[in-house]
């Protein structure tokens, strides 16, 4: 299973948000947003909820677990 924030990106973009002025209204770094636009990062739930806290808005909105494709049977 791979993590995506897709639901991030799209969130920031909504709200006309960059990764900046997420990261100072979080308090992580921008380095962590930049990771995070790569699937499958792992990212602490410690820097998750402080996201969440952020832009007032529950784990499911940024968040999401893809499962692992079964292409060899």
């Amino acid at each position: 299973m791979a993590a995506s924030y897709k639901k991030l990106f799209k969130l920031m973009i909504d709200r006309e948000m960059k990764s900046k002025e997420l990261a100072a209204l979080a308090g992580i770094s921008p380095a962590t947003i930049a990771k995070m636009k790569k699937d499958g990062a792992t990212i602490s739930s410690d820097v998750l909820v402080k996201i969440c806290t952020a832009l007032n808005c529950d784990i499911n909105d940024i968040f999401e677990v893809i499962p692992d494709t079964l292409d060899n049977k």
